[in-house]
């Protein structure tokens, strides 16, 4: 195997296997656990919000996964276009928020996955903690990236499978719900009982009417907290893709005439599994009065609380099992894509620019190894301070949204003034931590403490500071003392070795790729404009949803789910039946020939 193999799959992964490698690593701990418990704490409005604020991101990464292929068709990481652009000072800064990106998404995954097996068997938090990345690390330090991509297909299609059922477990099957009109009844009965007192509370009593939902109901999209966190969900999402490398892996590792429709697919099935998920074991566990304290909500125990009370303990197992595998495919996206920057953008670049392949592909599995220690420490850290998934999730927009707008404009706006995008990127950062910290502190009367700062107003104004100030900057600085960049120095960007399995298709033509960049533009736009404007906007009237509303809802929920599973599932399967078949006439010892020549008759 080659370095460029390991860090980049050769760069001809196809649509279906991208879109299933978009939805295993977008797909974290907090999308199976933190979608419930807003859904738990908001009603409907809650996975909605999740999904959709979460969903667009990946919609339109997609342009930036043409443009890449169109004007840096060699390079490995995303801070390598800013180094070819705007050079070493741009460069060091970007890199210091690629690896924040990194350290927030590793430690969600980890605290999610260390308090459900925590909550689930007993054992040390801290010890799952650590023990939880070695199972990442060891298959993506013997396969690279496509073990990580082959890995993620199959991650995908348990985590669908697990979805599916619980969905019409809740809506079909199950004896103690098994239709949206119980569902429906029980929540309205649930916001009829008295608000718990604290000591209730304590206690993980939940009912009650619900503070700024529609007449105190969990049926109702007109929430303000709903929306709240929708807004806080859209911006800080926006950092975790536009600055995680693990979603440029992604973009560089398509083929070109795939990348655009695997990021639009995936982004439309991810949608599923917040939005299906939630809806069914979230608004579950708020039917059937599960009891959980806020503090256990927010360590993400929704879902296994509700798959309990519907199934007993297989509800646990298979919450575990969807877990685990949320857990290893973004664990190990995330060990690569960390791999990829010390390589390329420290060793490579700084320390040693003749190394060969075998060098580099040594470095990267001695990276992958360590990294694995260092999130295990990170998420102790964090639970060491009290600070739990929720918080981390809410908080991540804050850190790096300033990076989304600079990052984006580095390779699609020609004008765009390096100067001022390395400012914009720092300054914007500092405004958030000092907006999210006053408005703490006017809100509460001068108290700032960890659960202060984890409001959603805080947060709320950290995350809009974080991306509008960065990107008012960026582009004002730009249009004073605009640049008039080429992108010729990012189509020079090395590569270590030659790519020798990589074959140019039909698809690969600046006219064939101008297309391609034109649809995901489009399409792009549109959908992300149905789903966070269109759609929401379309249940004002309904207010508070009756009945037959609702039971239109969960079905939306569940023929989305089941689509989106099958699809996924049997899709990659489908693109490369022919390679599949291969491998199979090759291990039964059937000559590859056979297949395409006939047997000649003589005369």
């Amino acid at each position: 195997m080659t370095s460029e193999q390991f860090n980049t799959a050769g760069r001809s992964v196809k649509t279906g296997l991208t879109a299933s490698v978009i939805v295993s690593q977008w797909t974290w701990a907090a999308t199976l656990l933190q979608s419930s418990n807003v859904a738990w704490a908001y009603g409907i409005s809650g996975p909605f919000w999740y999904a959709a604020g979460a969903t667009v991101q990946v919609l339109l990464f997609g342009i930036l996964a043409i443009e890449i292929k169109m004007k840096a068709p060699t390079a490995h990481t995303f801070l390598e276009l800013v180094n070819a652009r705007w050079g070493t000072r741009a460069h060091i800064v970007f890199m210091i928020y690629g690896f924040i990106t990194n350290m927030i998404v590793s430690a969600m995954l980890l605290l999610g996955g260390a308090a459900v097996i925590n909550a689930l068997t007993g054992m040390q938090t801290e010890l799952a903690s650590f023990l939880i990345p070695w199972g990442v690390v060891m298959y993506t330090f013997a396969g690279g990236l496509k073990a990580t991509f082959l890995a993620c297909y199959m991650n995908t299609a348990v985590i669908m499978g697990v979805l599916v059922y619980f969905v019409f477990l809740v809506y079909a099957s199950s004896p103690l719900l098994g239709e949206s009109g119980v569902v429906y009844d029980k929540l309205a009965e649930m916001v009829s009982y008295p608000s718990p007192t604290d000591a209730e509370k304590a206690l993980g009593y939940h009912c009650g009417p619900v503070s700024g939902n529609r007449g105190g109901s969990f049926l109702t999209m007109l929430s303000s907290d709903g929306l709240m966190f929708g807004i806080i969900n859209l911006v800080g999402n926006f950092g975790t893709v536009f600055m995680d490398q693990s979603y440029w892996q992604s973009a560089i590792a398509a083929k070109p005439s795939s990348s655009h429709k695997g990021y639009m697919l995936g982004g439309l099935v991810w949608f599923s599994i917040p939005f299906t998920l939630a809806t069914s074991l979230g608004l579950a566990a708020n039917a059937l009065g599960v009891k959980l304290t806020p503090s256990e909500a927010g360590q993400g125990l929704v879902p296994p609380a509700a798959a309990i009370a519907l199934i007993g303990v297989p509800g646990a197992v298979l919450v575990v099992v969807q877990l685990f595998m949320a857990i290893v495919s973004t664990g190990s996206a995330e060990c690569i894509a960390v791999s990829s920057i010390v390589v390329y953008d420290i060793y490579f670049t700084y320390i040693n620019p003749k190394a060969t392949g075998q060098q580099i592909l040594f470095y990267s599995r001695v990276v992958i190894a360590f990294f694995g220690v260092v999130m295990g420490s990170l998420a102790c850290i964090l639970y060491a301070f009290g600070i739990s998934l929720g918080w981390v999730y809410l908080f991540m927009g804050i850190m790096i949204g300033s990076g989304v707008i600079p990052v984006a404009l580095c390779l699609s706006w020609s004008k765009t003034n390096g100067t001022a995008a390395t400012f914009s990127v720092v300054t914007g950062s500092v405004l958030a931590l000092i907006t999210w910290i006053v408005t703490c502190s006017s809100l509460n009367d001068g108290n700032i403490s960890v659960d202060t700062l984890g409001q959603n107003e805080p947060m709320l104004a950290g995350n809009v500071v974080a991306l509008l100030s960065s990107g008012v900057i960026t582009v004002v600085w730009s249009l004073m003392f605009p640049e008039n960049y080429d992108f010729e120095s990012m189509k020079r960007i090395p590569t270590v070795e030659q790519i020798e399995e990589y074959v140019h298709d039909e698809d690969e033509t600046p006219e064939k790729l101008a297309e391609a960049r034109a649809w995901i533009t489009g399409w792009g736009w549109i959908v992300s404009i149905i789903i966070m404007v269109l759609w929401p906007v379309a249940t004002i009237p309904w207010g508070v949803f009756p009945k037959a509303i609702f039971s239109l809802w969960a079905s939306v929920a569940m023929v989305w789910g089941l689509l989106a599973a099958t699809v996924i599932i049997i899709l990659p399967v489908a693109e490369s039946w022919g390679d599949i078949m291969a491998v199979v006439n090759g291990m039964a010892g059937i000559p590859q020939e056979a297949k395409y020549k006939p047997q000649s008759v003589e005369a």
